[in-house]
Parts: C-alpha cells; sequence; structure tokens
C-alpha cells in the first residue's frame, strides 16, 4: 500500500492483532465448535473507541481511506465499539479479490471512482466492545448472541454449528469466491494474535496444465520450476503459474522437459521474480506434456499460491487442458454470495 500512515492499531480496550486460524485438513467435530465461511477479502477491525471511526486491517494499517463508502457505518456503532470482520467485493453474486486489490492506490481519485463503481460491503463476525463494555473477554458462545442482537443494520456473517452444514458450505463455496470454512470454539474468549481458538479448512482442488516452460539455476537439467499453461478458446495459451520441483525428482523431470527446449515457440512468462525465482534462468519449451497438479485458489489468471505437483499426464491432450479445468461453467440459476444471508 503506497503512501500509507506508518503502522498503528487500535488502543485498549479493543483486542489487537485479532485472532488467527490454524490451518487443518479437516473440520473439526463437537459442541463446541462453530462454523463460518471463510471470506476472501481483508480482515478488517472497526472502532471508534476514542472518537471517530476507524478500520484497521490485521497488521495495524488504517483502510477507510481505501474504502470510504464503508464510513457510514460510523452511524451503525455507537460510541466506544468496536467489530471484528471482513471487507469484501461482490460481484455477480461472487467475491471478487482482484478488485479488492484495486482499491489499494494511491490516488484519492481513483479510489473515490472505484468505490462507486464497484461498492465495499463489511461482514461483522464478532463483537469485541459495545457503548463501553467488553465483551471480547466472554467465550464466542455469548459475543455471537449479543452481536445478532445489538449490531443491527451490520452485515453479519452468517453462522452453525450444523458440522453437516458446514461441510456442504466447502462443496459450493469455490463457485462463490469464499477461501473456506472456519470454526471457532465456541467456550473461549477472543485471543488477540492467537490461533488457539480459531482453524480454517480449505479445499484443496487440482488441474491439468500444459507444461509451457522451465525455470533452471546453472544448467537447464537442473531444472527448478515447471512453467504452467491453459489453452483460450482462440487457441493460445495462457501463462497461469508455477510449480516447484523437489530436488529428488529433478532428474525423472529434467529427462522428460530438456528436450523440449528446441524449436519452442517464443513466450514471455509475466511472473516476477517475488516468488524467488531470483537469479534462476527460464524458457519456454514445446507444450507437449500435461501435469496435474494441486492447488488452493485462483486469483483473476493465475493460481494464487504455488502448486504441487502431483503426477504426469501422458494420456491426455495438451489441447484439452483449457480454463474449463478452473472455471467450470456456472448454473445461471445457481446462488449468489447473497443467498448465505437468507
Amino acid at each position: 500500500m503506497a503512501d500509507e500512515p506508518p503502522i498503528d492499531g487500535p488502543k485498549a480496550p479493543v483486542p489487537f492483532p485479532p485472532m488467527e486460524a490454524e490451518l487443518v485438513r479437516e473440520l473439526p467435530e463437537g459442541d463446541e465448535w462453530q462454523y463460518e465461511p471463510k471470506w476472501d477479502g481483508f480482515r478488517g477491525v472497526l472502532e471508534n473507541v476514542g472518537g471517530g471511526l476507524r478500520l484497521w486491517s490485521r497488521n495495524g494499517r488504517p483502510l477507510l481511506r481505501y474504502f470510504p463508502e464503508l464510513l457510514p457505518l460510523g452511524d451503525l456503532l455507537p460510541p466506544e465499539s468496536a467489530l471484528d470482520g471482513e471487507i469484501v467485493i461482490v460481484r455477480d453474486g461472487a467475491l471478487d479479490f482482484d478488485a479488492m486489490q484495486m482499491r489499494l492506490h494511491p490516488a484519492e481519485s481513483c479510489i473515490r471512482k472505484l468505490s462507486a463503481e464497484i461498492p465495499a460491503a463489511y461482514i461483522a463476525f464478532d463483537i469485541l466492545v459495545w457503548d463501553g463494555e467488553e465483551l471480547w473477554q466472554q467465550p464466542l458462545r455469548k459475543r455471537r448472541a449479543e452481536l445478532e442482537r445489538r449490531a443491527d443494520g451490520f452485515v453479519v456473517s452468517p453462522a452453525t454449528t450444523d458440522l453437516a452444514a458446514a461441510r456442504s458450505w466447502l462443496d459450493q463455496f469455490e463457485s462463490l469466491g469464499l477461501d473456506g470454512v472456519i470454526g471457532k470454539r465456541l467456550d473461549l474468549a477472543y485471543l488477540p494474535g492467537s490461533r488457539e481458538a480459531v482453524v480454517k479448512i480449505k479445499e484443496h482442488k487440482s488441474a491439468d496444465c500444459v507444461v509451457v516452460g522451465i525455470r533452471w539455476k546453472g544448467r537447464p537439467e537442473d531444472v527448478a520450476t515447471l512453467l504452467l499453461g491453459l489453452y483460450r478458446e482462440d487457441g493460445g495459451i495462457d501463462y497461469v503459474g508455477s510449480c516447484a520441483v523437489a530436488a529428488k525428482g529433478r532428474a525423472e523431470v529434467a529427462a522428460r522437459v530438456v528436450p523440449l527446449l528446441g524449436n519452442a515457440p517464443e513466450r514471455r512468462f509475466s511472473e516476477p521474480s517475488r516468488w524467488g525465482s531470483g537469479e534462476l534462468e527460464e524458457a519456454a519449451i514445446r507444450p507437449e506434456l500435461v501435469v496435474e497438479v494441486r492447488y488452493d485458489k485462483v486469483q483473476g489468471d493465475r493460481f494464487r499460491h504455488g502448486t504441487k505437483l502431483l503426477r504426469w499426464r501422458d494420456d491426455k491432450d495438451p489441447a484439452s487442458c483449457t480454463w474449463r479445468e478452473l472455471r467450470p461453467p456456472r448454473d445461471p440459476n445457481a446462488q449468489g454470495v447473497g443467498a448465505l444471508f437468507g
């Protein structure tokens, strides 16, 4: 975020930094758990303790400048009150994280233009302080009841104690742009900066991609990364991300990919060196190989994070690796994010 004020954050009695979540493989079971959607936006502590509305990121940076359309929430929040929640943008019934990132712009004129065209919303999921009462020290079971009772006018995140319902969320959330399911301990107080009371479950998915290039250090046989692509409808190939090659598997990978360096089409890969490519050299290869990779989320036209190589798909035609792998057709009658709120 360019031209920001220094890191600060709310002062007492608002608990800070926000609670964090521990990544787990399975939804926890038991009467002491509550489940919520994992919103794919920016975490935000909304507070007016000491006068004036403020919205803090998890790192203590002020965010209201980037989301001026949220200022009217100050009329709903009594003095000496604070909520924990998520800033999101919904477009066409699904969350749009790319639109969120566009809002982190240094020009106020651009921010105001975008806030009018694609306004953000604030989804509250915890109550910390209300009218000076420090509710964060109460167990979540009581805090949730107080949130639903007091936060009139706010959008409140859905929650359930039904494990089957939470599991069904995991199946439908991909098309809505959500990022998984959160499990929270109903018997614990709000624990600032701790992962003890919250877990997150994210579904990992797999996709078949064409190998369109490699990165190496020293010589091509020491291949470090496979560069992945998918075919567009016009027959062109889009670069979609990378896949690290484990040291023990480099000889096998090199035997497959190095022979394809010759007569490869010219291709540019726009992934920046921030992913650690550093001194690595890279080159395109002929698009003749297919790999199945595991990924967690797609952002725009890229895998948000690196992928994991699962296996080679020698049985698959590279031309069949299209954007349908990552963007299956959506049922036009399917419900959007708004359906979660009843």
